[in-house]
């Protein structure tokens, strides 16, 4: 399909595009994740920078409720122009991991309510939603940690993390690794968290690629540190 100059981009082209880029081996690869949709990622991105920021489309692509077409969305819109309660209800209706993810990292991380949602999130009885309160406690972590209760936030994860559901347990883990990583005082007790309770010890890992096993994760990245 030939390019659409910026300003007539619909939603009807936009998502006749995406399914010309739909690529059923990419499909087969990202389903196996929990990923409704099969279009190249790299492609995606470029669709996103030729027509770069468009707010208005970007809402009417992610009521389309395409997986897909909400990526696209989530690349093109204004983080700072969702309301608090939109970015609540977006992120309940996200439940592909990878429009989760985006949502959060490249939406809810830049708004100005990603605290309030961090401390309403983190609290929610539904284990996706509570994924990303800790996403957002992670984010912090590492470059806001004041006012957190880090001692607290590690009491939290060993009495949680081993029986939280996957999703829930992976970014647990995380804000786990993520303390002992950046707070040294707190380093020998992060570690042994990880050691006592193995979560996601025997988890695959590619080679070349850190353990998401927190000691080891934790170990390899102040190792990096100390190397710099």
């Amino acid at each position: 399909m030939a390019a659409q100059p910026q300003a007539e981009a619909t939603v009807a082209e936009v998502m006749a595009e995406l399914a010309e880029l739909e690529d059923p081996r990419a499909r087969a690869v990202n389903e196996r994740h929990g990923d409704d949709h099969g279009v190249n990622l790299g492609k995606l991105r470029a669709l996103a920078k030729r027509l770069r920021t468009q707010q208005d489309l970007a809402v009417r692509l992610w009521e389309t409720g395409d997986t897909a077409g909400r990526l696209l969305a989530l690349l093109i819109c204004r983080p700072k122009a969702f309301g608090r309660d939109a970015l609540d209800r977006m992120l309940r209706e996200a439940r592909a991991p990878k429009v989760h993810d985006w949502l959060v990292n490249y939406v809810v991380k830049k708004s100005p309510h990603a605290e309030d949602l961090r401390v309403a999130w983190s609290a929610d009885p539904d284990p996706v939603v509570a994924s990303a309160g800790w996403a957002l406690t992670t984010e912090r972590v590492g470059k806001k940690p004041e006012g957190l209760d880090l001692p607290g936030l590690l009491d939290v994860i060993e009495a949680g993390v081993k029986d939280a559901p996957d999703r829930l347990q992976w970014a647990m883990n995380h804000c786990l690794a993520r303390i002992g990583i950046d707070h040294p005082a707190l380093r020998a007790r992060a570690v042994g968290i990880g050691e006592r309770l193995e979560v996601l010890k025997d988890h695959p890992t590619s080679a070349g690629c850190t353990s998401p096993y927190a000691p080891d994760w934790i170990a390899e990245m102040v190792r990096r540190q100390d190397a710099r």
